[in-house]
């Protein structure tokens, strides 16, 4: 027996935002998440699977119009000609109260109900699988307590929409205890919400698979499904398929020593290109974070939009336009000598760096700022609130990261002003 375990495709999932971006490859990002779901049926089909599972959040929350939605049952469609059984709870961006339209899903789609945890036999293969949709989106409780018992001499599977015992970056939803669910009794556990791959537990096995596809920059590497084999009742292999069809990743450039600004961009052109030599033949969405002290600072800093721009089009002359600098962070800094006579001074620009070097670890200050900015962070626009990296002026995370870059930029202007 084989079965495809899959959760978190978020399709359709919005980027908003992108057309600030320049040359983003805006279609291709936007239908990632379509082609990556194609993909899984594909793998399905390729490996004559028994049934697929998908631990939630199929959608990103309620469809702009139905053609989401039609995509979706398509794609089960195909898996229903070809006799593979689909099981789906669904998590907390397509919980029952997140998704207000609907459609008739093809007859081999089984949707775990939301009120109760249900139990589905197949008596031809011997399995039970349990599960639990979300009613709401924002689920407190551990739901797996409510789990029943495994069925007698079968091999029983739980599937679960679950933070565990908290991730980073998600929500903490139905939080649960690898003991508690090693206590239940099952042979595997198929979670999903959190969007890196994961391994709880081996004995039995508790995963996390990941996401189909990666959205943005904080889900780098590759994404996909996982691959589980079953003989006479034991797992036998349990094997990770990348399925997305585009890539995002960081590339690490130390600038420390060099000179110039050409420099700078002949080291840029060879970490890029150890990337592109070490990196799949796939589409990129990379991000650019440019290190070290050196003299290069001042100009780079200074001539900061062109220094973007052209690490934009050396990744798109080495790639032949497949791979796309997402962002470059420009982390330089200017060696300690240049620096010194700037933080010394005794006038009022003197005053202002030190200010700047020291407010990032002064916690009431912080406090302080973010609450001047507030009223200036309602009016900004929607987008810049909202993603991966929202820009929350009023939050004193955002304002100690923002201050070493404006330190950053009046230092390089001075040095500029006292070199000429």
């Amino acid at each position: 027996m084989k079965f495809l375990h899959a959760a978190d495709v978020h399709l359709d999932s919005p980027l908003d935002g992108l057309e600030r971006y320049e040359g983003a490859p805006v279609e291709q990002l936007r239908g990632a998440t379509r082609q990556a779901l194609k993909s899984l049926v594909e793998l399905a089909i390729q490996q004559r699977v028994d049934f697929v599972i998908i631990a939630g959040d199929v959608y990103d929350g309620d469809w702009r119009d139905y053609n989401t939605g039609l995509f979706f049952a398509s794609q089960m469609g195909e898996l229903n000609r070809a006799g593979i059984p689909v099981f789906l709870i669904k998590g907390n961006h397509d919980a029952a109260s997140q998704v207000s339209k609907a459609l008739r899903l093809p007859d081999r789609v089984h949707v775990f109900a939301h009120n109760r945890p249900e139990t589905v036999p197949l008596p031809e293969l011997e399995v039970a699988l349990h599960g639990q949709s979300y009613a709401e989106r924002a689920v407190t409780e551990d739901l797996s307590r409510g789990y029943p018992a495994p069925v007698p001499g079968w091999f029983n599977i739980g599937v679960l929409h679950t933070s565990a015992t908290g991730r980073e970056g998600h929500e903490n939803y139905a939080p649960c205890t690898v003991e508690g669910l090693r206590a239940k009794g099952y042979d595997y556990w198929a979670l999903g919400h959190v969007h890196q791959r994961e391994i709880l537990c081996e004995d039995p096995w508790i995963v996390f698979p990941g996401n189909l596809q990666g959205r943005h920059i904080r889900e780098t590497g590759g994404k996909g499904c996982t691959l589980v084999t079953v003989e006479r009742g034991a797992i036998t292999q349990v094997r990770h398929h990348d399925l997305d069809v585009l890539r995002w990743g960081e590339v690490l450039c130390d600038l420390s020593g060099v000179r110039d600004f050409d420099a700078a961009m002949a080291k840029v052109r060879q970490s890029l290109s150890a990337h592109l030599e070490a990196g799949e033949d796939l589409p990129w969405a990379l991000r650019m974070r440019c290190t070290g002290t050196t003299p290069a600072h001042a100009p780079l800093v200074l001539k900061r939009e062109q220094f973007v721009a052209e690490c934009r089009a050396l990744a798109a002359d080495l790639s032949a336009n497949t791979v796309w600098i997402e962002k470059v962070k420009l982390q330089t800094r200017a060696p300690a000598a240049a620096t010194s006579s700037l933080e010394d001074r005794a006038d009022a620009l003197g005053d202002l760096l030190r200010f700047l070097r020291d407010a990032p670890v002064n916690d009431a200050l912080l406090a302080d700022l973010a609450g001047d900015l507030a009223d200036l962070n309602q009016k900004l626009p929607g987008d810049l609130n909202e993603g991966p990296e929202p820009l929350r002026l009023d939050q004193p995370a955002t304002i100690a990261a923002l201050l070493p870059e404006v330190e950053a930029l009046l230092t390089s202007r001075l040095l500029n002003q006292e070199a000429s």
